[in-house]
């Protein structure tokens, strides 16, 4: 009777959302979403209390699981002193957040202009840059995402921003970094070409109009792609020659999630703007920052700072922050990540030889994806880039099918992501790799 009651119920939230809400990136009729009751560690329960392994984090956010009463209790703490004050006001928490991402931040990125999430933060990184060079235009990668505001869609390289491009922010320039596993003249060539065709857009565009080159610290929901190796020390010499800002993106590949703090440490290099979110407060409530070097943050010791938000520094979010930088400390998380994350290598090596349909696996600590091919000696892809929904039908089988046996995670073309909060442990791993492999079953079906 209570699995009736339940499923009843289910089916009433579900359809109350459909009815009442708008949902992100999808046509609205036809969707199927999980009506979540709570979340547990790695796990989700709906209202049948099925469970589902979270192999994405959410999206690539909930870095220390889900449900982690921690954080609970340090924001009805802050929330029982005060939930709110103007940015002009200041309260503790917002002084020991601000110092303790100083001492995570390397080299002088010692100040933190607090902002709602990763899109804002992108936003005011644009305007910094702007403001501190007297230049206007910012370079970017395509095939990059960063946010879906006017400024930082236009600034991603992401297909999503095509249908209102007649609405794009001016003065971004993209460019392009070869994609390794298709790249057929040896990866020392590849390095080299990357480096000169970036060189040539400058060269077009003029050094001194451009303002910063802003890129992600590892490539996300692109498709994981790789820099070439030795790429964004490149990139740091040519930003230094030219007197442009380099603003690393690590709303999705910070806070331990590649196995360091901040993926861009991966490269041996310090950016003079690091953008933040997600992995801050793990999704359990929006925040973001922009951190900014001592040398950008100094101009403002005797000039306003032209940049405000209502609920910058918003005391609970920043709680809820400072929380979970402790936690990332406490439990050693991003030591686990590396550490899980080669072990993760090695199990998808495994699951390559059983499975004819993965053609590429790219990952760092614990963010990575599947690359799935019609054919691995052609490396067509299994769905293109960009497709239409009628190239979808395999892997959105292969999606359904995921969904199924009991997990979540993203996917997107011919991509199946694999980024499971740190949290995560080999046995975890093991399992949530079994539900793939039995769903990548309908993949290698179709290559006959």
């Amino acid at each position: 009777m209570s699995e009736v009651i339940n499923s009843s119920r289910a089916k009433e939230i579900i359809q109350d959302n459909l009815d009442y809400t708008l949902f992100s990136w999808s046509i609205q009729k036809g969707i199927d979403p999980i009506a979540v009751k709570y979340g547990k560690g790695l796990y989700l329960y709906d209202h049948d209390d099925k469970k589902y392994i979270d192999f994405s984090s959410g999206l690539m956010n909930v870095n220390i699981g889900h449900g982690d009463q921690r954080i609970t209790d340090a924001v009805v703490k802050q929330m029982q002193q005060v939930s709110y004050i103007t940015p002009s006001c200041v309260t503790e928490v917002r002084g020991a957040l601000g110092k303790k991402l100083a001492e995570i931040c390397p080299g002088d990125l010692n100040k933190a202009f607090f902002t709602l999430c990763g899109a804002s933060s992108i936003e005011n990184a644009i305007k910094v840059a702007r403001l501190h060079t007297g230049r206007h235009k910012i370079l970017t990668r395509y095939q990059s995402y960063h946010g879906s505001s006017y400024g930082a869609m236009s600034a991603g390289g992401d297909p999503r921003k095509l249908i209102v491009d007649s609405q794009q922010a001016p003065n971004f320039v993209h460019f392009d970094i070869p994609d390794g596993y298709r790249w057929e003249y040896g990866e020392e060539n590849l390095l080299k070409e990357s480096v000169n065709q970036l060189k040539r857009v400058i060269a077009f565009e003029g050094s001194g109009s451009i303002a910063a080159i802003l890129l992600e610290g590892e490539s996300g929901s692109s498709g994981c792609l790789k820099y070439p190796k030795g790429y964004l020390k490149e990139i740091r010499n040519i930003c230094d020659e030219y007197g442009i800002l380099l603003i690393a993106d690590e709303v999705m590949s910070g806070f331990g999630r590649t196995g360091q703090w901040f993926g861009f440490q991966n490269h041996d290099i310090i950016p003079d703007m690091i953008v933040m979110a997600k992995g801050i407060t793990c999704g359990y409530l929006p925040f973001g920052c922009l951190m900014l070097s001592d040398k950008i943050s100094a101009k403002y010791d005797e000039a306003v700072l032209p940049l405000g938000l209502t609920y910058s520094a918003h005391p609970v979010s920043c709680a809820a922050a400072l929380a979970t930088l402790h936690i990332y400390e406490d439990d050693n998380l991003i030591e686990n990540a590396a550490k899980m994350g080669r072990y993760l290598d090695q199990q998808i090596e495994i699951l390559k030889s059983h499975h004819p349909s993965i053609g590429d696996w790219r990952n760092t600590g614990l963010l990575g994806c599947l690359e799935l091919v019609k054919d691995r000696s052609t490396k067509e892809p299994m769905a293109p880039f960009n497709a239409k929904p009628e190239q979808m039908e395999v892997m959105n089988k292969v999606a359904a099918r995921i969904k199924e046996l009991g997990m979540y995670t993203f996917v997107r073309w011919n991509y199946i992501f694999i980024a499971p909060p740190l949290i995560v442990s080999k046995k975890e791993i093991d399992y949530g790799i079994a539900i793939i492999s039995e769903a990548l079953k309908i993949a290698d079906e179709s290559l006959k």
